[in-house]
């Protein structure tokens, strides 16, 4: 699938896959200073990219896990969700989960970005659902493991 991608400056980094079994293509940080992340800190990190994605799809911005088990950088939403239908900058909205400063420098990988299939449900009002062998049974009440 070719996702159509307009860079917002001529030295962005478009979004790219590490490995031919890469699920997700790493997202890059475009800043034009050092963007310094204080503990607890949360900050909006731009990506000088527009992306076009088709209809019936979603694109899904997840962590980098090597950010967040080596650094504590996560992100502060869990995952971003750009809808097929958004044209604005993606941005990234990143956290400082460690105890410790942490520096994003232009060109940094920030995230990843998987583009999914999304089904345009319908909700309807009922009053009774079908039953199940769980039920109501909610966190928790499938096992202790």
């Amino acid at each position: 699938m070719n996702i159509k991608v307009k860079k917002l400056s001529e030295d962005v980094e478009v979004p790219f896959r590490a490995t031919s079994g890469s699920a997700g293509a790493d997202i890059y940080a475009y800043v034009k200073t050092d963007v310094l992340l204080k503990p607890g800190e949360r900050v909006l990190i731009p990506t000088g990219l527009m992306l076009e994605i088709p209809e019936n799809y979603g694109g899904f911005v997840f962590p980098r896990s090597s950010l967040a088990s080596k650094h504590g950088i996560s992100l502060s939403n869990c995952v971003g969700v750009i809808d097929s239908d958004y044209r604005g900058e993606l941005k990234v909205a990143v956290i400082n989960h460690s105890a410790d400063n942490f520096v994003i420098k232009n060109g940094d990988r920030i995230a990843q970005l998987v583009i999914l299939p999304v089904c345009g449900a319908k909700f309807i009002t009922e009053e009774n659902l079908s039953e199940t062998g769980r039920g109501q049974g909610g966190f928790g009440s499938t096992g202790k493991n």
